[in-house]
C-alpha cells in the first residue's frame, strides 16, 4: 500500500506542478465566464440590423402602414404607380435592401404566391420577421371579414403554459423543465469528456514511462498491479483537482460578472415592454434562476462525483492496458483504443435519448451497464430515479472496475515489459485470462 501511495504522490506532484496544469486550471474558468458574459451582452443589446424594404401592395392588406415595424429594425416603404417588375429591377440602386411584393389575393383562402426580393438569400431571422408581420396583418383582415374584433380574439385565443411544481413533503419548489434537461446534459457531457481526456492521459504517461524505459526500472522495486493503479489513481486526483479549482474560480467569477454588465442587477433594467429584446432576456435569466433552485444539487454532486471516479477509474485501467503494449506508433494506439472509446460514445448517443425518455428500457439498460453508467445515469438523474436502480448501478460500476482493474493487470505487467513487438486485442485477451 505504501508503494501504492509513493507512485500516486509521484502522478500527482509531477502534473501539478506542471506549467501547463497551472495555465490550463486558470484560464478555463475565464474563458467559460467570459463567454457567459459576451452571450448576455449580445443578448441586452437587442438588434442594430437595420433594413429598408420596398413594399407594393396591391392587396391593401397593411393599408399603408405597417404596426410595430420600427420594433424590429425594419422600414417598410410603400411604393405605387409603378409595376412590380420595374421595381423588381432597380429597387437596390433606389436604395432598398429588399423588395416584397403582394398581389391582389383572397384573405379567406390560403396565401402563398407573397414574394420577397434580394440580391443574395435573407437571413432566417428577417424572413422570420416578414413573415411574422404579414401573418398578423392577414389575421386582422380575417378577423375584420368575421367581424371579430381583434379584442374577442384574444379572448378566444388559448395561449396555456403549465407549471411544473415539485412537492417533497411539505416544501415546493418550481421545476422549469428547459433547466432540468440543461443540468442533465451538461453533467453526462462532462463525464463524457473526463472519461476521454484523462483516461488518455493515463494511456500516454505509461507510453511515455515504457518508451524511455522508466518503468523498467520502477517495475524492478514496485509490483506492475501497483504501478499501474499509482498512476490511476494519481491522474485521477489531478482531475478532481483540477475540476475543484473550476468550480472556486467560476462561482467567484460570477460575482465580478456584474460590475462588467450592470445591465445584470435586476434593479438597473428599464421598463422595457414585454417583447423587449433586454426585459425577455433578463426573464429567460431569471426563469434560469428559479429552475437552477430547483436541482437538487445534493444528489446531483453526490452522484457527479460517484460516477466521476466509478467512470475514470474503469475505462483508465483500460486506457492504462493499451498504454503498456504500444510504443510510440500513434496510429497503432489509435486502433488499439477505438475499441474503448465505443462504449463511452455509445453512452453519449444513450443519454441524449435520456433527457426526453428517462425511463425507456434502452436508458435504463445503459444507467444499469457499468460501461455506459457514468454518462447515462448523469442524465436521468434529474428525472427521480428508483432508489434501487441507483443502488444498482452504482454495485455494477464498482463490480465493473474490480473486474476490468484484474484483468487490465494482468495484461498491464506483460505488455509493459515487450518491446518490438505489434500486440493484438486477440492475444491480450488471452494475457488477461491465463492463469499464470
Amino acid at each position: 500500500m505504501n508503494k501504492i501511495l509513493l507512485v500516486i504522490q509521484r502522478e500527482y506532484l509531477v502534473r501539478v506542478k506542471k506549467k501547463s496544469f497551472v495555465v490550463t486550471t486558470i484560464l478555463v474558468p475565464i474563458v467559460i465566464v467570459v463567454f457567459y458574459a459576451v452571450i448576455i451582452a449580445i443578448g441586452m443589446s437587442g438588434s442594430s440590423e437595420k433594413n429598408k424594404i420596398a413594399v407594393i401592395d396591391q392587396a391593401n392588406l397593411f393599408n399603408g402602414k405597417v404596426e410595430n415595424a420600427k420594433r424590429d429594425g425594419s422600414q417598410y416603404v410603400f411604393i405605387t404607380g409603378q409595376s412590380p417588375d420595374s421595381i423588381k429591377e432597380f429597387y437596390p440602386k433606389m436604395g432598398y435592401d429588399y423588395f416584397l411584393f403582394i398581389p391582389p389575393m383572397d384573405f379567406s383562402q390560403r396565401v402563398n404566391n407573397i414574394q420577397l426580393y434580394s440580391k443574395s438569400p435573407v437571413s432566417v431571422t428577417l424572413k422570420s420577421k416578414v413573415e411574422k408581420t404579414i401573418n398578423n396583418a392577414i389575421e386582422q383582415k380575417r378577423l375584420q371579414s368575421a367581424n371579430i374584433s381583434p379584442e374577442q380574439y384574444r379572448s378566444i385565443k388559448s395561449d396555456i403554459s403549465i407549471e411544473n411544481k415539485l412537492k417533497n413533503g411539505k416544501e415546493e419548489k418550481k421545476s422549469v423543465a428547459g433547466v432540468a434537461s440543461g443540468v442533465a446534459f451538461f453533467c453526462g457531457m462532462l463525464i463524457y469528456i473526463i472519461m476521454l481526456i484523462y483516461g488518455t492521459m493515463v494511456m500516454r504517461g505509461v507510453m511515455e514511462e515504457k518508451i524511455s524505459r522508466i518503468a523498467e526500472v520502477m517495475v524492478s522495486s514496485v509490483k506492475p498491479f501497483q504501478l499501474m493503479m499509482g498512476k490511476i489513481i494519481g491522474i485521477g486526483a489531478v482531475g478532481l483537482t483540477q475540476f475543484a479549482i473550476w468550480i472556486l474560480l467560476i462561482a467567484g467569477l460570477q460575482f465580478i460578472l456584474p460590475f462588467f454588465i450592470p445591465g445584470l442587477d435586476a434593479s438597473a433594467i428599464p421598463q422595457a415592454g414585454p417583447t423587449g429584446g433586454m426585459a425577455g432576456t433578463m426573464g429567460m435569466m431569471e426563469t434560469m434562476r428559479t429552475g437552477l433552485h430547483s436541482v437538487p444539487w445534493v444528489l446531483i454532486i453526490g452522484c457527479f462525483i460517484f460516477y466521476f471516479l466509478g467512470g475514470f477509474l474503469l475505462y483508465a485501467s483500460l486506457f492504462a492496458a493499451v498504454g503498456s503494449v504500444v510504443s510510440d506508433d500513434q496510429q497503432e494506439a489509435q486502433q488499439m483504443v477505438f475499441p474503448i472509446m465505443m462504449p463511452i460514445i455509445l453512452g453519449f448517443v444513450i443519454m441524449t435519448k435520456a433527457i426526453s425518455e428517462p425511463n425507456s428500457p434502452l436508458v435504463v439498460f445503459g444507467s444499469l451497464f457499468p460501461l455506459t453508467s457514468p454518462v447515462v445515469m448523469m442524465g436521468r438523474i434529474m428525472y427521480d430515479v428508483p432508489a434501487s436502480q441507483l443502488i444498482t448501478s452504482m454495485l455494477l460500476l464498482v463490480l465493473g472496475f474490480l473486474f476490468f482493474a484484474w484483468l487490465t493487470a494482468k495484461i498491464y505487467r506483460t505488455g509493459i515489459l515487450m518491446y518490438g513487438k505489434k500486440v493484438s486485442w486477440k492475444e491480450m485477451i488471452k494475457w488477461a485470462f491465463r492463469k499464470s
